[in-house]
């Protein structure tokens, strides 16, 4: 079953042909970073006018670079939500005009469940029930995953997305957009991820949740006395170790709860996804407690951890072999994201 996948819930516009859900044809992105740099964040109004300018042409390419028309998709996918509303609305009413003109099946996909199912793009893929971790610029997510549509949520962020908090963190250091991966890149030049040290949010003793705000608080307050002292331009070793040090605050407890979470579930798989998923020393120490603790790890490849278009065409895929599609009128955009069982 081939399945062409649509994805722009943000900045970032994909298009992908997948077949049976774990086979890539093509995974076309046009990324819009140019063109949001110099805000330090994702403007929603140029996000979904540089989705109208982009969507065809990416569907084309994928397409072409698949070497398959659309009369041979067999349905199609697109995400519908969470994410930014303008650009949810110019992909879903794309597919919605290529299903109808093409007569084929739409196929509603979660973001998240996307994120998840992008684990099953790789030569390795965790088998059911696993604990999931789904981390992004939008997104802070535990889940108990015991099948391809069914997901119960353990914690979620009460504020700040980490992803989130690395772009604010970032800006404030001046380094630019995104924020992720050169404050990644930053924080492996200094040899103590400790000379600052920043709090961490255990929140309540039981709790599995996230907070955020906290710490880009304090590193806030931290940057701005180190200005005081050393003039508007911070050096190069002190915005390493406040880079280590934040980066260290957030994967300590990214990874403790994880841990907490699996124990307490009693699963021994523990897969990551999302963007902040690429961070090296995440995925490093994630790693390394699995292995302390003797569970299974698992990850997508850099490539499907950020936002693309194959993890919702994989999405739709596992949705179609189980049920109907839905009539075109019922799958719609949404900005936020429904209520998940506890």
């Amino acid at each position: 079953m081939l399945i062409l996948g649509i994805e722009t819930s943000c900045d970032d516009t994909g298009a992908a042909i997948v077949a049976d859900g774990r086979t890539i044809l093509s995974n076309v992105v046009s990324s819009q970073i140019e063109a949001h740099a110099k805000f330090g964040g994702v403007v929603p109004e140029i996000a979904s006018r540089k989705h109208l300018e982009n969507i065809l042409p990416v569907i084309e390419r994928a397409l072409e670079q698949a070497g398959v028309s659309l009369s041979q998709i067999d349905a199609v996918a697109v995400t519908c939500g969470p994410g930014l509303m303008g650009s949810l609305l110019v992909g879903v009413s794309l597919a919605k005009s290529l299903a109808y003109a093409a007569t084929k099946p739409l196929i509603g996909v979660d973001h998240l469940q996307a994120h998840l199912a992008a684990l099953e793009l790789g030569h390795s893929r965790p088998a059911f029930p696993y604990l999931g971790l789904v981390v992004s610029g939008g997104h802070s997510n535990l889940y108990l995953v015991s099948g391809h549509d069914s997901r119960r949520q353990l914690g979620q962020t009460r504020d700040d997305a980490v992803g989130e908090a690395f772009d604010k963190v970032a800006k404030a250091l001046g380094l630019g957009y995104p924020g992720g991966p050169v404050i990644d890149k930053l924080a492996r030049r200094s040899g103590n991820p400790r000379a600052v040290d920043f709090p961490r949010a255990w929140l309540e003793k039981d709790s599995l949740d996230f907070s955020f705000s906290g710490l880009k608080t304090a590193v806030w307050q931290h940057i701005k006395k180190e200005r005081e002292i050393q003039g508007p331009r911070l050096s190069p070793a002190s915005m390493a170790e406040i880079a280590a040090g934040f980066q260290a605050a957030v994967v300590d407890v990214l990874v403790g709860k994880t841990i907490k979470a699996a124990q307490r579930q009693r699963l021994n798989r523990i897969a990551i996804s999302g963007g902040v998923a690429c961070n090296s020393e995440l995925r490093k120490r994630l790693h390394e407690a699995c292995l302390a603790h003797g569970f299974e790890f698992y990850h997508p490849s850099p490539r499907l951890c950020t936002d693309n278009a194959a993890m919702v065409a994989a999405a739709g895929y596992f949705q179609r072999s189980r049920s109907q599609a839905p009539p075109y009128s019922a799958i719609d955009a949404y900005a936020t994201q429904p209520p998940v069982p506890k």
